[in-house]
C-alpha cells in the first residue's frame, strides 16, 4: 500500500488504525481530521514532541502513525490520542473506539463492521467466505501496514479462524469437553 503520508517515516514506526462505525460526511471528516491534526501537532510524551502524522483511507479509517525513532509514546501520550476520539465520538455521534469489530468489503466491495459473533454468522450464511477482503486494524508497525497485511483475504489474516465451527476452534473447553465423552 503507498502511503505518501508515511514517507520518511521509518518501518518500525508505531500505528494505530481507527474506524469510523459509520461513513461520515464531509463536515464530519473535515472536523475529525481538523481536531487529529491540531492534537498531532502538540502530542508529547514526557514533555518531549513526537514527530507524527495521519493517513484517511477510504472514507473510514484513520491512521495514526508515530516515529519511535525521535521519541517513544508513552502511556500517558496514547491516552491522550484515545481522548481525541473519545471526544470525536461524542461530537459526531460515530464510533471510533473499540477493538471487537471486524472490517469487511461486503460482495458489492463497500466496505462493512459486523461484530465477531455477525461477522461469524455472516460467514455461516456464505456472505462472507475465505477470500473476502476484510481489514486488519489490530496492526501495529508500519512496516507491517506497508507489506500489505492491513487489507486482504480473511484466510490469510486473524478472521480465519471465524470460519471454524465453534467446536472446532482451538482451545474451546466446550470442544474439549465434548471430545472426552
Amino acid at each position: 500500500m503507498k502511503l505518501p503520508e508515511f514517507e520518511g517515516y521509518p518501518d518500525g514506526a508505531r500505528i494505530w488504525i481507527f474506524g469510523a462505525e459509520r461513513g461520515l460526511k464531509d463536515g464530519e471528516t473535515e472536523l475529525l481530521l481538523a481536531s487529529v491534526d491540531d492534537f498531532l501537532d502538540s502530542w508529547k510524551a514526557h514533555g518531549l514532541p513526537l514527530r507524527a502524522t495521519r493517513a484517511w483511507r477510504y472514507d473510514r479509517f484513520l491512521i495514526i502513525c508515530a516515529d519511535t525513532e525521535t521519541e517513544l509514546p508513552s502511556g500517558c501520550s496514547i491516552d491522550a490520542l484515545t481522548n481525541v476520539f473519545r471526544e470525536m465520538e461524542a461530537r459526531l455521534h460515530a464510533r471510533f473506539l473499540g477493538n471487537e469489530a471486524v472490517w469487511y468489503r461486503d460482495v458489492a466491495g463497500r466496505i462493512r463492521r459486523a461484530t465477531r459473533p455477525e461477522f461469524r454468522a455472516l460467514a455461516g450464511r456464505g456472505e462472507v467466505t475465505p477470500e473476502s477482503v476484510v481489514f486488519d486494524n489490530s496492526l501495529t508497525a508500519l512496516q507491517q501496514l506497508r507489506g500489505g497485511r492491513w487489507e486482504g483475504p480473511a484466510a490469510e489474516r486473524w478472521h480465519a479462524a471465524l470460519f471454524a465451527p465453534p467446536s472446532a476452534r482451538a482451545g474451546n473447553p466446550r470442544s474439549a469437553r465434548a471430545a472426552a465423552k
